[in-house]
């Protein structure tokens, strides 16, 4: 998992309905988009390269998703 960049600021997602039930993202040191859970922000975060992550958001966009 890449460390944090120095500078990196935890966002909380615009959907979050201020319930502290959201996703939070960070860039890494790498460049890569580190997500955790805003519940419990000591876990590890997840991390995501750009390619991986734009993916996985086109997917949701267009519910290409299955349960």
């Amino acid at each position: 998992m890449p460390p944090l960049a120095a500078d990196s600021v935890w966002r909380r997602s615009s959907h979050s309905t201020g319930a502290n039930n959201c996703v939070e993202s960070a860039r890494t040191a790498a460049d890569v988009l580190a997500v955790r859970d805003s519940k419990n922000v000591t876990r590890p975060h997840l991390s995501f390269s750009a390619a991986a992550w734009t993916s996985f958001v086109s997917a949701l966009c267009e519910e290409t998703f299955t349960h």
